[in-house]
């Protein structure tokens, strides 16, 4: 194995004689296999006879280790020769887990036009060290729990403003308000920050990220010389900047105003004097002049002609009188430009100066703002914030604990297509607790739609190797690209697209051979390309590194493929933290026996329909299915049945029955039990479902009662308000009729005035049911399934017959989604007539007063209309139509609309209000008329300004 070691490691492979096997050439494949099989076969017999006649301990162990490895002695260059295969290890593994994807999944949260291009390039920070990596986590945390968007808006990337200042070319107004305002944003953050951990009892939550800005100069006093200097909204330089630039900006205006005066005054003689259609003052040759008529020029003696327009016919002139303040202008213009250059030049000299606190302060925004990137696509994708386990620790744990623990978790690529967003697409994100905030995104309200299968990664700390069998397209090496990107996004400070908590060790390198290197500019076949990549790994790889290896062995002939995998896995699993491979050798699954390191596990495939489930059975060892997907695929009965000759021929131990047999009755027994927890599980939401509409049914009833109480309460008021007047008027009345009246008179007005007093009490007198009489005719009611009844305790709602009653008189009826036993006594049907029962205050004159019909039975009305059963009516938003606050014509038209496009034997209801009643009218003249509408119900206690239709 020791030699193995040496052989594959090869520590110095440019100077050792045995490299150029590793190049190219013809039936490399078998020449390459055969040399090692032999290396490694000569090497045992070696380190046998050694074995036999040295003491087999530990430090011997290390010492014969430390001989092998001298023969390949380091030379000069040689750790640079490293670093370079390192890094080209590296790009070819992040490229093979497309690792750039996922950034620039990360991409669309960045707020800067910075941390938007680290993203996009696929250089996002990973940790260097697992503190690191935790850090990076803490800040994304923090990040998670953010209460509202930073503001990140007017951070400009000035790196190249502050070379350029650097290398002494002076900036432009433009320029300067960039870095000023870069600068003022940068402290704003940090103010928003300080301002954000001030709300709340918990304070320290955010501190990870206020950590980032902490110890930065954000070059207050640069700033303010900045903001004294310049205007940023029109990019001018103050007069205030210099006194210098104030005086002389205050003596050009002053011969400006000279100039222009003189101008005017020219310019007028001349139109006066016929010299030009109009006074026109301009500018010619940066200097100030009027137009004159070529045959007037001679109006201006000694006037200097500084241009003549096109057709000749105008002369462009200096008066004479305009020379020196024209000159002076010239003068003084070109005295503003060099005071305005010098002060740019200053501002220059000090930003350079301060190069290294602007980049500084620039790089921890960078990062502030990846944090919240990291952040917001934690919320977007719901993911958990893994936890790693210390390698320092792992030699302690107990065999049977893991150091992978991942649950459920999705490969990030493949999730992204289920995820619905607002839309501004992946715009930035943060916010509270559990919502996605940070701009639109998250208002951006997360869906997922039929989302990937998730898998399991549960590996025992006592295993150093894991071998993944199973069917083609069953899943395996999506599991080794998922596993590898979350040891990637855990360096980098991400969160999991996982359930739970996870836990993962924490690995200094993830390195990958997946896929094809075949090429042809190279001269690299399929299975070269192959165990060159894996000797760079070995080449690279340490005590905490993770290897991938997708199809170890394949590509070549398959006996020597499987005598050069074992010897490759046994060698990496003293090398590496961890070794995940695939693999269709049954051979590499019998390792577990001889090697406890070594752990199988294996792609599901069910038998029953041919397909993968990708789902992974940890401890299991999985076939190829070839034949069955040949089969699935549609190949010919008559080849299938020879190639099941050939692989019954070819297979150890001709694939011992028992084995299939206990595998599929194992995958069996797991099939019952899930479908028996879907079962429970899909129970325990039918009945938190059925909860939940009781419990809303109940507070509807609460929330009906407490409106019918105050309602009554308040006809109650208003009634004895008119009982009381009405008293009052026959006591005035009775009084007047007393001062006039004879004394024969007295008893005939007293006997009427009683009789008035006695019908007003008369007809405030509260009515008496006969609840015994109901009672009889409850007794004698039997009721019939369909028939639409109303229960006792259900208040106003219509519940359906839908089981003949008992013996007892017990019979089930349903209301809504509802289903309840009740006495037939506590139910009395629906009335249909035309004319239903006034459902009054208890008063008679209000009954008189609200006598109308509650049941209307349109003239239209089917014969057969009572066989047809509604439902419960139950208002609802989709069969509810609201007409309040409309006009007459407006009112119409949707409810016509909304009588059209019900389904057939549902119920409508209209909400026209308690106003004038004249969308009332109109919606009734409506439904009296309409020929879908079979009958109507006006308005009742339990649902005032409301009208219920039903729809033929």
């Amino acid at each position: 194995m020791e030699a193995f070691h040496c052989f594959m490691t090869i520590r110095k492979p440019l100077y050792h004689p045995e490299i150029r096997l590793f190049r190219p050439a013809k039936s490399w494949s078998s020449k390459i296999a055969r040399l090692i099989i032999l290396n490694l076969a000569d090497e045992r017999t070696r380190l046998n006879s050694v074995e036999g006649s040295v003491s087999a301990s530990s430090s011997e162990k290390k010492s014969m280790k430390s001989d092998l490895h001298i023969r390949f002695p380091r030379r000069e260059g040689e750790e640079s020769e490293r670093s370079r295969v390192e890094e080209e290890v590296r790009k070819a593994s992040e490229e093979t887990l497309e690792w750039h994807s996922v950034c620039s999944q990360v991409s669309a949260f960045a707020s800067t036009a910075a941390g938007r291009e680290v993203c996009r390039s696929g250089r996002l920070r990973v940790g260097g060290d697992q503190a690191e990596s935790q850090k990076l986590l803490d800040q994304t945390a923090a990040a998670v729990l953010l209460p509202e968007k930073l503001d990140f808006s007017d951070v400009d990337d000035v790196s190249e403003l502050v070379r350029t200042a650097v290398d002494g070319e002076p900036l432009t107004v433009r320029e300067m308000c960039a870095v000023g305002r870069s600068l003022t944003s940068a402290s704003g953050v940090l103010g928003q920050l300080v301002r954000v951990s001030s709300i709340g009892t918990s304070s320290d939550r955010y501190f990870p990220l206020a950590d980032i800005l902490q110890n930065c100069d954000f070059l207050t006093e640069l700033v303010n010389k900045m903001a004294f200097c310049f205007d940023c909204n029109l990019f001018v330089i103050l007069d205030r900047a210099s006194a210098r630039l104030a005086a002389i900006r205050l003596e050009r205006r002053q011969n400006m105003d000279k100039l222009e005066e003189l101008l005017k005054e020219e310019s007028i003689k001349v139109f006066q004097a016929g010299g030009i259609d109009s006074p026109l003052i301009t500018k010619r040759r940066t200097r100030m002049c009027i137009g004159v008529k070529s045959s007037h020029k001679s109006l201006l003696p000694e006037g200097v002609v500084l241009s003549v327009s096109s057709s000749g016919a105008t002369y462009f002139m200096e008066p004479k009188g305009a020379i020196q303040l024209n000159n002076s202008e010239v003068m003084l213009s070109n005295c503003e430009k060099a005071e305005e250059l010098a002060i740019l030049r200053i501002l220059t000299s000090e930003i350079a100066e301060s190069e290294t606190s602007i980049m500084r302060l620039m790089e921890k925004i960078l990062e502030l703002d990846l944090a919240c990137a990291r952040g917001a696509y934690a919320l977007w994708m719901d993911g958990v914030c893994p936890s790693f386990v210390d390698d320092n620790d792992r030699d302690n744990l107990n065999e049977n604990m893991l150091s992978v623990d991942i649950e459920g978790i999705h490969h990030p690529l493949l999730l992204e297509p289920f995820l619905t967003r607002s839309s501004s697409g992946l715009s930035s994100a943060v916010g509270s607790q559990k919502m996605l905030r940070m701009e639109d995104c998250v208002s951006q309200t997360r869906t997922k739609s039929k989302s990937p299968v998730p898998v399991d990664i549960k590996i025992r700390a006592s295993k150093k190797v894991v071998v993944i069998s199973g069917p083609n397209t069953g899943g395996k090496t999506a599991t080794l690209k998922t596993l590898g990107l979350a040891s990637l996004m855990s360096k980098a400070g991400m969160f999991l697209p996982a359930k739970k908590k996870p836990r993962i060790p924490w690995f200094d390198q993830i390195l990958a051979d997946i896929g094809d290197h075949q090429s042809l500019e190279h001269n690299l076949s399929t299975f070269s390309g192959h165990i060159s990549r894996i000797c760079k790994i070995i080449q690279v790889s340490t005590k905490e590194s993770l290897v991938l290896i997708d199809e170890i062995g394949s590509g070549t002939d398959p006996s020597e493929g499987v005598a050069l995998s074992p010897s490759i896995l046994q060698h990496l699993s003293e090398c590496v933290n961890l070794l995940v491979v695939t693999t269709h050798y049954a051979d590499l699954s019998l390792l577990k026996t001889t090697d406890s390191r070594f752990e199988n596990a294996a792609m599901e495939f069910c038998i029953d329909t041919l397909q993968p489930t990708y789902r992974i059975l940890w401890g299991s060892t999985g076939n190829s299915n070839a034949l069955s997907i040949a089969k699935s695929i549609g190949f010919e009965q008559e080849v299938l049945d020879r190639a099941q000759e050939w692989a019954m021929k070819l297979a150890p131990d001709k694939q011992t029955e028992w084995q299939g047999l206990l595998y599929q009755s194992l995958v069996g027994e797991r099939s019952v039990l899930e479908y028996q927890a879907k079962e429970a599980a899909s129970l325990f939401l039918d009945v938190k479902k059925l909860y939940f509409e009781i419990q809303a049914e109940a507070q509807d009833l609460s929330t009906r009662e407490m409106a019918l109480k105050a309602n009554e309460s308040r006809n109650l008021q208003q009634e004895l308000k008119s009982a009381r007047s009405q008293l009052e008027a026959v006591i005035k009345n009775f009084e007047d009729q007393l001062q006039t009246a004879n004394p024969d008179q007295f008893n005939s007005i007293l006997r009427k005035s009683e009789s008035k007093i006695a019908s007003i009490a008369a007809a405030y007198q509260p009515t008496i049911n006969d609840t015994s009489e109901e009672e009889d005719r409850n007794s004698l009611y039997t009721p019939e399934i369909g028939e639409r009844v109303y229960v006792k305790g259900f208040g106003d709602k219509v519940a359906i017959v839908i089981e003949e009653p008992t013996e007892d008189g017990i019979t089930m009826v349903q209301c809504g989604k509802i289903k309840v036993r009740v006495k037939k006594n506590d139910m009395r049907p629906v009335q249909t007539s035309t004319k239903g029962r006034a459902t009054s205050s208890g008063f008679q004159l209000r009954e008189q007063e609200q006598k109308q019909q509650r049941f209307i039975e349109s003239p239209k009305d089917e014969p057969n209309d009572g066989e047809v059963s509604f439902g419960p009516a139950v208002r609802t938003s989709k069969n509810t139509v609201d007409l309040r606050g409309m006009r007459i014509d407006q009112a119409s038209h949707k409810l016509q609309i909304a009588i059209a496009g019900c389904k057939s034997h549902s119920v409508l209801f209209i909400i026209h209000g308690m106003g004038t009643g004249a969308v009332k009218e109109c919606a009734l003249g409506i439904l009296r008329n309409h020929p879908r509408v079979i009958r109507f119900e006006e308005e009742s206690p339990m649902n005032f300004g409301c009208t219920l239709a039903y729809i033929r």
